[in-house]
């Protein structure tokens, strides 16, 4: 899927959003169906921490967003959809630009539709690795978002 003239104005804006822009990221891509998400954050003097790597706050937070917004707008109105947690593993320091991408399948929203037939709330846990250009995992994030219907 590629980007629209919409979908690309939307991702321009959103890196300027205060609180994603504090994070030192950017979103690089974002699918005109809003099901795939591409973001790169790269080591500089806002990322970088103490000891000159990519401060591990700026990776957590830089992933908060992207299943929420995946998620919400691909369900519409009809749901309330919430980050209910998140947790992240380090596992080397990020000594250069990361990448991740988030990816929402037809089938998963076809799955959360269904079960939300049955019940009234789910919560769904999504993961996403932060790597380098060598593609070596940098953070791996767990982001479990909770979704329910609005009647």
């Amino acid at each position: 899927m590629t980007e629209s003239h919409k979908s690309r104005l939307t991702r321009i804006l959103f890196n300027y959003v205060p609180i994603f822009w504090s994070t030192g990221a950017k979103v690089t891509y974002l699918a005109d169906d809003y099901k795939e998400m591409h973001l790169r954050l790269p080591l500089n003097w806002r990322t970088r921490n103490y000891v000159g790597t990519i401060f591990g706050g700026s990776m957590f937070s830089a992933t908060d967003v992207l299943y929420f917004l995946l998620v919400r707008k691909n369900l519409g109105e009809e749901y309330i959809v919430w980050d209910k947690a998140s947790c992240i593993r380090f596992k080397k320091p990020g000594t250069e630009t990361l990448y991740t991408e988030a990816v929402l399948s037809d089938e998963e929203i076809e799955i959360i539709k269904t079960q939300l037939l049955d019940t009234d709330k789910i919560d769904r846990v999504y993961y996403l690795d932060l790597i380098d250009e060598a593609g070596n995992i940098c953070a791996s994030v767990e982001k479990t978002i909770h979704i329910q219907n609005k009647k």
